[in-house]
């Protein structure tokens, strides 16, 4: 079997022919109908009013943050299991990430944890859909009513995912998304934060732009410190294409997660990311836990086997508990996180490419199935 790339980005729709629209008029900054184009197209697919388009997923939860109005000494709580970039936006603000852990089947944020961690200083919860399953909104938003509190969503990970028969995107304040090349729909670089709350619209909209006037001249006047967060148009060229096939691009996902159960079921000591059957999981990544007893061999020796046999893994995410970097920024690291604790010693991702074809997870479940001692 030919090299199998742990994710690669699929581009078969109208990709080319945007971005050589853009270059062949000239319109390659973040000034282009391509950029609002891609905004409308991607809030309407998410089933909300308004998008904002930025550079990248991590600005764009900073962006987020700022919107929300975020300062230093608030607290915000999020998933302790997640992607260090959740907790990065919180301290550029100077706010204080606040850790919960993963829930045992679907490595989402335990949101029964969440309110023995709430305290005067709260302004925010910040759920994850790690690797495209939705976290449990509802408690998540009674909790968020009983304390006033703002919830922002990282849905990084969960384009076009549902829960309870809406999608990512309209189930928090405000949602931000990476397209990064790995990514369901991608642009390459970029992101966006997308609401139906038009002050918050606002308020990214003006601080994305380094605070210029919403209206008037541009007259170099700047009453606040913004940012230079702009999408260019050569991105957001890619974005209308991808949003113009994401159904396809879901339902690719959506199959490629159901052929990896079918063909590693009954492994001992390999299980995969639960589903609960409210959600639509988009299946980002296709995560394996391993059970070194259960299985007979360590992650990192399955890890190494399958490097052999041409075929590209990935660590799990690092807890946000042992980070050195937030452990030296002050937060606090004490505590017991048992799930976030396994699923990073334990877990990895597969191969999750849209393109990804049956073959393909059959020769990596085999290959899998074949090392089990």
């Amino acid at each position: 079997m030919d090299f199998i790339p742990v994710c690669e980005p699929f581009l078969n729709g109208n990709e080319l022919k945007y971005v050589t629209e853009a270059v062949k008029t000239g319109w390659i900054s973040s000034s282009g109908n391509y950029v609002r184009e891609f905004e409308e197209s991607f809030a309407r697919y998410c089933g909300v009013k308004f998008g904002v388009a930025v550079c990248n997923g991590t600005v764009a939860l900073h962006l987020a943050v700022v919107a929300a109005g975020i300062k230093p000494g608030d607290e915000v709580i999020i998933p302790n299991f997640t992607m260090v970039s959740t907790a990065f936006a919180l301290c550029y603000a100077g706010a204080t990430p606040v850790f919960i852990d993963a829930e045992p089947g679907t490595w989402n944020m335990n949101a029964d944890a969440i309110e023995g961690k709430i305290s005067p200083r709260t302004k925010a919860i910040m759920p994850v859909s790690i690797f495209g399953h939705p976290c449990e909104m509802e408690r998540i938003w009674s909790l968020a009513e009983q304390y006033g509190l703002i919830v922002i969503e990282d849905a990084a990970e969960s384009h076009g995912a549902e829960y309870k028969g809406k999608k990512t995107g309209s189930l928090a304040d405000m949602t931000a998304f990476s397209f990064f090349s790995n990514k369901n729909l991608t642009t390459g670089e970029g992101g966006m934060v997308v609401t139906d709350n038009e002050e918050f619209y606002r308020k990214s909209t003006y601080f994305k732009n380094v605070c210029f006037p919403m209206e008037g001249p541009r007259n170099y006047r700047h009453e606040d410190i913004g940012f230079n967060y702009r999408m260019s148009n050569l991105h957001a060229a890619l974005g209308v294409a991808q949003v113009e096939k994401a159904n396809e691009y879901r339902a690719l996902r959506i199959r490629n997660g159901g052929l990896y159960r079918k063909y590693l079921e009954g492994i001992p000591g390999i299980s995969l990311q639960g589903s609960k059957s409210h959600v639509v999981h988009v299946f980002w990544m296709n995560g394996v836990l391993v059970d070194p007893e259960r299985y007979g061999r360590t992650r990192d020796e399955l890890m190494s086997y399958l490097q052999k046999k041409n075929i590209e893994t990935r660590l799990f995410f690092y807890g946000m508990h042992r980070q050195p970097s937030l452990l030296k920024y002050g937060c606090d690291g004490s505590g017991s996180y048992p799930v976030t604790d396994n699923l990073t010693n334990n877990g990895f991702y597969l191969p999750s490419s849209s393109s990804l074809r049956e073959d393909q997870i059959s020769y990596i479940s085999d290959a899998i199935r074949e090392f089990h001692r």
